[in-house]
């Protein structure tokens, strides 16, 4: 699966060492206060991503949480559904940078009060973690897991924070695991959707297939997680080659939840693979114009690339590097991100290697950047390296496309 959607649930160190800024916050009374707290803004979304009266639901959810906050600043239950909105609005509009660091600023701030209950406290735990999921710190993500579970081992949630923690840093086994438990406690759109992944990773493509089939049954029509389940049933299948299949989940993904970007620009993909250039473009440009995701810049760069159009080519990449270092600043790690762009886009495979590297030094057990380190490495002819890392990104039995070009290429 593409490392860079992260797929099942999205959703930085424990301290902060970047709060929101003080021009993008609203502040409940006098800032000189004891009592006043620091609330991250809501942004606005664009028009296309408002949904009708979803935004004005989410509009009206935050001012009520944040008035409840700046009464009493020690309401954390207030804090942590604020949290939980921020994570909500990360994916919604790709503005990751502004709310996962301040998610994280409220679940820190309940976590470290002694005060806070031992369940208000473990959810906060698990929204923190989360969190770090989605920043890629799975290292960081695992031992706040573990804190959390420690609070309370009958919590489905919690379970499948450690299930993401374990497949990222490649003990599949602990991962089965705890996806195992999960579902035990509560088989639903979450627990189903991680049966799918692992089935991927253990190369049961169809069987992935089926537990997503389930997880979307087991979602809310039009709701964005559901939404999300059919993004990855639609990915999966355009990973395998069954392009038809997959354009026809995105086409009714925009049909429930108009202008879902993600659905929008995998139209674009659906488009290039068929040789479409021009429709491509457009809806690259139209997911760009939805929200800021650089995966989408990228998208639009290699097919800039492929019709040797070089002057828009560096004018987007241009775009794009600033993108990825704004997601740095705030906290997420962008290593294999940029080693797929040096790869892929740039051609420079010592770049590429330099960045997959420092990933592979994070989590040398995980088959996906075992498979960026081969994918190198034999780019670079080395064979002996490429066939190493082929080695290991072959240990779960995965039938990745990629895999086998790889092996011919040794």
């Amino acid at each position: 699966m593409n490392y860079s959607i992260s797929i099942i649930c999205a959703c930085l160190i424990f301290l902060l060492s970047c709060s929101p800024k003080s021009d993008t916050s609203i502040v409940g009374g006098d800032k000189a206060s004891q009592h006043s707290v620091d609330i991250p803004e809501l942004l606005d979304r664009s028009e296309k991503i408002q949904l009708g009266k979803e935004w004005d639901e989410v509009q009206n959810f935050y001012t009520d949480k944040r008035d409840a906050i700046q009464k009493d600043p020690n309401d954390y239950a207030s804090m942590l559904e604020l949290a939980e909105l921020y994570i909500r609005e990360a994916r919604v509009t790709g503005e990751h940078g502004h709310y996962y660091p301040a998610a994280l600023s409220l679940t820190s701030k309940i976590t470290n009060q002694a005060e806070v209950s031992p369940d208000l406290k473990f959810r906060a735990l698990t929204t923190h973690a989360g969190v770090q999921l989605s920043l890629h710190e799975f290292s960081d993500a695992l031992k706040t897991a573990e804190k959390a579970v420690e609070m309370n081992d009958r919590n489905a949630q919690i379970y499948g924070v450690l299930v993401d923690c374990y497949v990222e840093l490649g003990d599949y086994k602990k991962a089965v695991e705890m996806s195992d438990k999960m579902i035990s406690i509560k088989p639903d759109i979450r627990s189903y959707s991680r049966i799918s992944y692992l089935r991927e990773i253990h190369g049961d493509v169809k069987g992935s297939i089926d537990a997503l089939t389930l997880a979307i049954k087991a979602g809310y029509p039009g709701y964005e997680e559901t939404a999300w389940a059919m993004q990855t049933l639609g990915d999966l299948y355009m990973t395998y080659g069954e392009v038809d299949k997959a354009e026809n989940v995105y086409k009714q993904i925009v049909e429930i939840r108009k202008d879902y970007p993600f659905a929008v620009a995998a139209l674009g993909d659906v488009a290039y693979e068929r040789g479409d250039m021009e429709l491509a473009e457009k809806k690259y440009q139209e997911a760009m114009n939805i929200i800021p995701e650089v995966g989408f810049y990228t998208s639009m760069a290699k097919l800039y690339k492929n019709q040797g159009r070089d002057e828009e080519f560096q004018k987007i990449m241009a775009e794009v590097f600033p993108m990825l270092q704004d997601d740095v600043d705030s906290g997420h790690n962008m290593n294999m991100e940029y080693a797929d762009i040096y790869k892929n886009l740039l051609v420079d495979y010592d770049k590429a290697l330099a960045y997959a590297k420092k990933e592979y030094e994070k989590r040398p057990d995980n088959i996906d950047v075992n498979r960026m380190m081969s994918e190198i490495y034999a780019l670079r002819s080395d064979k002996d390296l490429a066939k190493k890392h082929y080695d290991l990104a072959i240990t779960t039995n995965s039938k990745h496309p990629d895999l086998e070009k790889i092996k011919k290429s040794l």
